[in-house]
């Protein structure tokens, strides 16, 4: 069975007395060795390290990562708003977005940087800043992630400017007299790093395109290792034959190209955990199942339901028995889909999980939901509050970075 990442049997229950539950719980130590690997990935010619915000949007985590030397990825104008919010320096800002913000040009101007997501962005950045430096994200034409929803390279995703438009780009460059500094490409999250280094030769091909090009932005998640019997992505590894990549180019050109890399999952997935609470137990019967009701659900942790995603899962008694039992997990929504425990690669099998023999009131860890987890529920679902979020501190104190929604909260807009 699964063991405790991060948190002592003592800390959940301290969490929960002082926080309730849901709640979700971070570890500073192992988010800094996360962002320290990252800053360690190869590179010949200089490195950016770009946190990509959307796995974990919450203000104390943009801050440790900006003190740590990371710079930010941002998907949208109000991504962009955020990271300032948060102590960000805009200059240290990077949005590739599939929404042009209506407030771009306020936005630009504090100073952050811009990569181009479509034709259409291009020419709406060309007339409000002809003559100007852009960066300009492109589809490569190979994919991969965990599952089509986290696939945003090849013929079947959006993202990214098609590698076979490259006259119609450089016909709106020449237009506006623009210059690019970056290209940048995202093939998916927890892909294939055989496929993601074939998806940096084929980036570096597009880099070959335009000679006025200093900086290739290599995006994509990287596999972690949420459960025990997968492999996560090894940096050094994956990192070796692109550095390599990188020399022959210089080699050939006399170009050293700067990387930038974004990763968000890997530094924050398995630094974070959801502390719930069983609130009940029921059964089917012998032919049928027997359910873990738990506290929290889909409202916190929406991967299970919308990709399949496996989390760990660990019960931490008030009396220990010594026992196991194999259980259902379930969310506490008025929602079928509300599972915490599918079978792997689907949505709706029930996959019963052995456990430690649970009663009603003990804690379950959900480990492994650092990242879109907090930044990606089903928000107010049932009409349940967003949780409340913690942070153990590197010296091990406690510290609260969200406050549990209250009704008056989620009512506020409404008229």
């Amino acid at each position: 069975m699964e063991e405790l990442r991060f948190i002592s049997r003592d800390q959940a229950f301290a969490i929960r007395e002082q926080f309730g539950t849901p709640v979700f719980v971070y570890d500073e130590a192992t988010s800094i060795r996360h962002a320290e690997d990252a800053l360690s990935f190869p590179h010949p010619y200089g490195l950016t390290v770009r946190y990509a915000m959307k796995a974990n949007s919450n203000a104390s985590l943009l801050n440790l990562y900006d003190r740590l030397g990371l710079h930010i990825d941002a998907s949208s104008g109000y991504e962009v708003e955020r990271a300032i919010l948060a102590g960000v320096a805009p200059e240290k800002i990077c949005l590739s977005s599939q929404e042009f913000p209506e407030n771009f040009k306020a936005l630009y101007d504090q100073g952050m940087s811009f990569n181009a997501c479509s034709l259409n962005q291009i020419d709406r950045f060309g007339q409000l800043y002809p003559e100007s430096q852009l960066g300009l994200r492109f589809n490569p034409g190979v994919g991969s992630g965990g599952t089509n929803k986290t696939n945003v390279g090849g013929p079947s995703s959006s993202f990214g400017i098609w590698h076979e438009f490259l006259d119609e780009v450089r016909s709106l460059i020449a237009k506006y007299r623009l210059k690019v500094f970056r290209i940048h490409t995202h093939i998916g999250s927890g892909s294939d790093p055989l496929v993601w280094q074939s998806a940096s030769q084929l980036s570096l091909n597009i880099v070959k395109q335009f000679p006025e090009v200093t900086t290739l932005n290599l995006g994509g998640g990287y596999k972690v290792a949420r459960m025990a019997d997968e492999i996560g992505t090894d940096f050094q590894d994956i990192g070796a034959p692109i550095r390599d990549a990188f020399i022959s180019l210089a080699n050939e050109t006399g170009r050293k190209i700067h990387l930038e890399i974004e990763p968000g999952t890997y530094l924050i997935a398995n630094a974070g955990s959801i502390l719930t609470t069983v609130q009940d137990i029921v059964s089917t019967g012998t032919e049928g199942y027997s359910f873990l009701k738990l506290d929290s659900g889909m409202t916190e942790i929406l991967r299970p339901s919308l990709y399949g995603g496996q989390h760990p899962l660990i019960i931490i008694p008030q009396e220990d028995t010594g026992r196991t039992a194999n259980y259902v997990a379930v969310g506490h929504c008025c929602e079928s889909g509300d599972l915490v425990t599918p079978a792997p690669g689907t949505t709706d099998v029930l996959q019963a999980r052995e456990l430690a023999e649970s009663s009603i009131g003990d804690l379950c860890v959900i480990e492994g939901a650092g990242a879109y987890c907090s930044s990606m529920p089903a928000k107010n679902y049932n009409s349940f509050p967003e949780a409340a979020g913690v942070l153990i501190r590197a010296n091990g104190d406690i510290k609260q970075i969200r406050k549990r929604q209250t009704l008056e909260q989620m009512v506020v807009n409404e008229l």
